[in-house]
């Protein structure tokens, strides 16, 4: 008869949900969460807020992508170790977003909704690459138990 040990307990597991807990506690990670948050919900009223919510489709694109975003970047703060590798889907939507105006059907491509759609789509790409950078640095502390191969010699 085998026994499983709870995982729950295992040390590595503490370790790193400690860890996860460090990265987002920092004020980085705090002020880019926020901003991705504030980002993404400009992004869902962009099209009332700058005026361009005639374009139907592009306004339902942004509607969509905005809440997909907030909600990709809303999850850093409460599930940090599970919704880390997200940071690279907010950096595909923030990239969207900017080409977004040139490729849904129809002629979407005003200037207001140019303006918007490309300052928005660089601001969510730019947090989107901050949380990776952030999951990065801190996800890669700590792995190697050895001495590295600089060492041997």
């Amino acid at each position: 008869m085998t026994t499983h040990a709870d995982i729950e307990q295992h040390p590595d597991l503490a370790e790193m949900r400690s860890r996860f807990e460090r990265a987002t506690a920092t004020p980085r990670a705090q002020a880019v969460e926020t901003l991705a948050l504030v980002t993404g919900l400009y992004l869902a009223a962009s099209p009332w807020i700058a005026g361009f919510s005639g374009l139907t489709n592009l306004a339902v694109c942004n509607l969509i992508t905005g809440i997909a975003f907030a909600l990709f970047m809303g999850g850093f703060s409460s599930a940090y170790e599970r919704t880390h590798a997200m940071a690279w889907t907010a950096c595909a939507i923030g990239a969207w977003t900017i080409v977004s105006p040139w490729v849904v059907a129809g002629a979407m491509d005003t200037t207001r909704s140019i303006v918007s759609n490309i300052i928005v789509g660089a601001v969510a790409l730019l947090c989107g690459l901050a949380m990776a950078a952030t999951a990065g640095a801190r996800g890669g502390r700590g792995r190697r138990r050895g001495p590295g191969p600089s060492s041997a010699g």
